[in-house]
Parts: structure tokens; C-alpha cells; sequence
């Protein structure tokens, strides 16, 4: 699955539909798509084989598919891996405290570099419903919770770079961390 679609395509900048739960065989069959997709492109081999640029996230408005599902597969600064590929996502709150990327955030969907800092929460809680039908409610800080902010983004139709400082790009985020 190397259908990920590009900055330009009008369903990157739509509001995802929810999905009717519990999940019909074929939405659950894009979740789990979203999930290899993203685990593959992290296996040098894999990702050589079938062209695949390496990513932490995916969500399915990527993959021209308008609906809330996210999947997500990153290992924290401590080396805890945080897996799950959820539908209907939602943070339902955050910190005041904000973080950034060191490095800003790119995007599978985005080709060209977007120098610059992405505000986000320091720390979500976030809750959604997993392949299997159970309601999970995550408490992320640190580069994962900056991941599921972006994938939840792409469910409203956000890009990472329309939350970058137009005049000063490189303009540190008041009270943030960086990470």
C-alpha cells in the first residue's frame, strides 16, 4: 500500500466522517492497513523493498480514505513503544504547557520541507476504540503525544505546517519544551 496521497488533494484538507461502530470488516481491514503500512516503513528492509519513506503515524484521510482512523507506532525517549491503531480518536484534554520538535514535524503526505516550529500539548489524554471494539484512553507526553496531535490534525483536515509561525518560523513557543 504506497497510495498515500499528497498536500494538494482536497481530502487532506476535509473533516473526516466518524466511523459506525462497531466497525464493519472493511474498516477494520483499512485500520489494520494502516498499522503495517506504518510498522513496514520503519523495517529497512521492508521499506526498501516496497518503496516505503518511514513514518510514525498514519491516518486515513492519507490514504484517501475520510474517515477517523489513526494509526500510530513510536518509541518514547525512555524506549516505551506506544502501538495502536484506533478509530474515532479524540483528546479529550490537554496540558497548557506546550512542546515542539527540535527538528519540526514532516508528514508522508507532505513532500517539500516546512522549516519551523509546530506548537502542540506538552501532554494529551486521548481515547478512541481499538481493531478489537474496546474503548482505550491513552496518557501520552513527549514526542507521542506530539504524534497522535498530528494524526488526529489530519482527521480535521490540518496540516503540521498551518500551526508553524508564518513571520518567524524558528520562533520558540512561549512556555514550551523542547523535544
Amino acid at each position: 500500500m504506497d497510495d498515500i496521497i499528497r498536500d494538494g488533494h482536497p481530502v487532506l484538507r476535509q473533516t473526516a466522517a466518524e466511523v459506525s461502530l462497531p466497525a464493519s470488516e472493511e474498516d477494520k481491514k483499512i485500520l489494520k492497513e494502516l498499522m503495517e503500512y506504518v510498522k513496514n516503513s520503519q523495517n529497512p528492509e521492508i521499506a526498501a523493498e516496497l518503496g516505503l519513506r518511514p513514518g510514525i503515524g498514519l491516518a486515513a484521510p492519507q490514504i484517501n480514505v475520510s474517515k477517523r482512523m489513526i494509526a500510530v507506532h513510536v518509541t518514547d525517549e525512555k524506549g516505551e513503544v506506544f502501538s495502536y491503531a484506533l478509530f474515532n480518536p479524540k483528546i479529550i484534554s490537554h496540558s497548557v504547557e506546550q512542546a515542539f520538535l527540535s527538528t519540526g514535524e514532516g508528514c508522508l503526505s507532505v513532500d517539500e520541507q516546512h522549516g519551523g516550529y509546530v506548537p502542540r500539548h506538552a501532554r494529551v489524554t486521548v481515547k478512541g476504540v481499538d481493531g478489537a471494539g474496546n474503548e482505550v484512553k491513552i496518557r501520552l507526553k513527549g514526542l507521542p503525544a506530539i504524534v497522535f496531535q498530528h494524526e488526529i490534525d489530519h482527521l480535521n483536515g490540518i496540516l503540521f505546517y498551518d500551526h508553524i509561525d508564518k513571520e518567524n518560523p524558528m520562533k520558540i513557543p512561549e512556555n514550551a519544551i523542547m523535544i
